[in-house]
């Protein structure tokens, strides 16, 4: 016969070796030596039962079945509804499981039943929080300071809770007094280190976090947070450790995931940072930055349909998020798809109107739209908001150059030193001499250091004779020996070095300077431009070359350059894809074509020349057997005119004096053509500009280059 409520019994033996079992951590072993004295058949009202229920709810707590705890904390309330730890069991379970108004109902129960437990006073607090009613979680939290001023976890609570308000430094009193009473509180420190961080004091943000991993070392969080601040610091590897150490504790730690893999970005690692960031998205769908990241990856491997939709989910979860708005805008103006970059950077702008990096980034699409007025706007704003904005200093003192505006463009363009990205920022420590800022060169000596390409050294060598004129005793140029033979008969340059010479020598100097600071310090204007320098060829390569031409027969000869160095930053752009593309010149009567094209092409001209019988015009092509400058030199002497991209080689023919047709592309046209101009002042009677329209293809401008042919040659 099964016992009745009266009949059972309790069993001071099963007890003491539940709470032994429990001890040991062994909670489902407890809990299940507890069954038979908490089943159903226990009276619900019986208080002696109480103790039993407790015991048994903290056991089903500590085996992870806190859905058992609550029943048994429940029963274990309504057979003794004075039981304090009951209660306050249940609220604290109720917590943990972010039943945030249950738990407020329990906890404020609980201060009604014992009101001096400062314990309830901070729990409460922390509910209080969860519910966004700062304003009495604060109060319960001081309140439970009020009860005991030493209470740790109300201070910490308290920090938090300011923080949010945003009184920064009621927050770090706050938790710098649960650090007074207790310098091992792990968290204090780890939100102590967040809050320095966002005041700028970084080294001190490192300190709480170092000393937070003191306190605990497996702490995930701080371990993510030191990571973050480590990146932010450069210190990538470091970084990079924090974060898989984080992970490595909890696997599953999203914002983690999404710092490490913002890490290996940076370390040029993109394809391990996209598996973190699909690994966090998995994890959480909704986690707009690692949307936002995982696009930056995919830009940077130029997977940018992939790259948009990321930024498109990002912004479908976060409509205003500025940031998303000015990378994806950025994007598009890279693609060329201008009036939808136009629209998402001036919707970035809509959101922050002081997020400088759109303001740039509007500049740049703007230029290419050729509202350059506007354009010049969008590049001060930028650096109005960032003054330091190298960037958008130089963008704009480009701008300016091409605009015809020397003389602000040339002295903002100087300015390319002071910021720490420019190629050429460490020039300054390692040439042992003074940079040359315009001061008298009477009796001084000039160190000239190569800055940029082939093609601007060519360009800017005239100022060689200019400093000599102004009273340089002697003048060295140090550069890329591909420059040296040609530069070598330079008027005005005394020596040619190379870089390892220039700068073991520089002591011998008075002054460096690049020679693209010459128009700033020569003050230049865009009709006081000094003629170009007047390349000599080579009397011997020039009878070599002469024979080969000759094999062409009689006629004009056009030499073609279709590529340029594809290394280039605006390569895409500035080359025209394939020598077929050429084909309408072939029509022009009576003309030979040479090809100069070294590198990227050179295959093209090769299969064309060996197809010569079969094509409209046979072309010869010499870009392969082209060693040097001087080679170049001795063969664009003897054409009538060349053809070609915005290369090198325009420089060399339009200062040997061969006629030189350059066809400009519709994006990104170099400052030194100026703006909307047929002709350039640094070449005045040699070069021919045949600009790519906006919304052209290479077809048209090589139709007209075409018809100027026929006008120029035709019979």
């Amino acid at each position: 016969m099964p016992p009745t409520p009266t009949d059972a019994p309790l069993h001071p033996d099963r007890q003491q070796e539940a709470s032994a079992l429990s001890a040991q951590g062994r909670f489902a072993e407890a809990l299940a030596v507890l069954a038979p004295l908490v089943g159903d058949h226990a009276r619900a009202d019986d208080a002696a039962l109480a103790d039993t229920l407790h015991l048994a709810a903290l056991c089903a707590l500590g085996a992870g079945t806190t859905d058992i705890a609550q029943a048994l904390w429940r029963r274990c309330i309504d057979a003794n509804p004075a039981f304090v730890d009951a209660w306050q069991g249940l609220a604290a379970t109720l917590t943990a499981l972010g039943q945030w108004a249950a738990a407020e109902t329990h906890w404020r129960q609980l201060i009604a039943m014992a009101p001096a437990q400062a314990d309830a006073h901070s729990n409460l607090g922390i509910v209080l929080h969860r519910l966004g009613r700062l304003q009495e979680a604060e109060l319960a939290c001081r309140m439970a300071l009020a009860r005991e001023p030493g209470h740790v976890d109300a201070h910490y609570n308290l920090g938090v809770v300011l923080h949010e308000a945003g009184r920064r430094d009621e927050a770090e009193a706050a938790w710098r007094a649960a650090l007074a009473h207790n310098p091992r509180h792990a968290r204090a420190h780890n939100n102590l280190g967040t809050l320095l961080r966002e005041r700028g004091q970084l080294d001190a943000a490192e300190e709480a976090w170092r000393q937070a991993l003191l306190a605990e070392p497996q702490y995930p969080e701080a371990l993510n947070n030191y990571g973050a601040l480590l990146k932010s610091l450069g210190r990538l590897v470091e970084a990079e450790l924090a974060c898989r150490l984080a992970i490595q504790i909890r696997p599953d730690y999203v914002d983690a995931l999404n710092n490490l893999g913002c890490v290996l970005t940076e370390l040029k690692r993109q394809p391990e940072a996209e598996r973190l960031f699909r690994q966090a998205l998995a994890l959480r769908p909704d986690h707009v930055e690692a949307h936002y990241n995982l696009g930056v990856a995919l830009q940077q491997l130029e997977r940018y349909p992939e790259a948009e939709t990321a930024w498109r989910t990002a912004l479908r979860l976060a409509p205003g998020h500025a940031q998303t708005l000015n990378n994806l805008g950025c994007m598009l103006g890279t693609l060329g798809r201008l009036p939808e970059a136009l629209a998402t950077l001036q919707q970035a702008l809509e959101c922050d109107a002081h997020l400088a990096q759109a303001h740039f980034n509007l500049g740049g699409v703007l230029k290419e739209l050729g509202a350059l007025d506007q354009a010049e706007a969008a590049y001060r704003r930028a650096i109005a908001l960032a003054p330091a904005y190298g960037d958008a200093v130089f963008r704009l003192a480009t701008l300016l150059i091409a605009m015809g505006r020397y003389e602000e463009g040339w002295r903002l363009y100087e300015r390319r030193y002071e910021n720490t990205g420019f190629v050429h920022f460490a020039s300054r420590a390692m040439l042992n001499c003074a940079h040359w800022q315009g001061e008298p060169l009477a009796g001084k000596s000039l160190l000239l250091w190569q800055e940029d390409g082939l093609g601007d050294m060519l360009q800017f060598a005239r100022y060689a004779r200019l400093v000599k004129a102004a009273g340089a005793t002697r003048v060295a140029f140090g550069c890329v020996a591909a420059l040296h033979r040609v530069l070598a008969g330079v008027e005005g340059i005394d020596t040619v070095l190379t870089h390892a010479e220039a700068v073991a020598r520089a002591a011998e100097f008075d002054y460096w300077a690049s020679p693209l600071s010459m128009p700033l310090h020569l003050a230049t204007t865009v009709d006081t431009t000094p003629p170009p320098t007047r390349f000599a060829p080579d009397a011997e390569r020039k009878h070599q070359w002469g024979a080969r031409l000759a094999t062409l027969g009689a006629g004009p000869r056009i030499g073609l350059v279709w590529k340029g160095n594809p290394q280039h930053h605006n390569d895409a752009h500035r080359s025209i894809p394939s020598l077929a593309a050429l084909a309408p010149l072939w029509s022009v009567p009576g003309v030979k074509f040479v090809s100069l094209q070294k590198g990227a092409g050179e295959s093209e001209a090769e299969e064309m020349q060996a197809a010569d019988t079969e094509a409209q015009q046979p072309i010869l092509h010499l870009g392969g057997e082209i060693t040097d400058f001087v080679d170049t030199a001795a063969i664009v002497s003897q054409l009538d005119l060349l053809i070609c991209v915005d290369t090198s080689t325009a420089h060399l023919a339009a200062s040997l004096g061969t006629p030189c047709w350059v066809m400009l592309p519709r994006r990104d046209v170099d400052w030194r053509w100026l703006h909307a101009r047929e002709d350039s002042p640094w070449y005045p009677h040699t070069v021919r500009l045949f600009r790519q329209a906006i919304d052209e293809t290479w077809g048209a401008p090589i139709e007209r280059v075409r018809q100027a042919c026929v006008e120029r040659f035709g019979r």
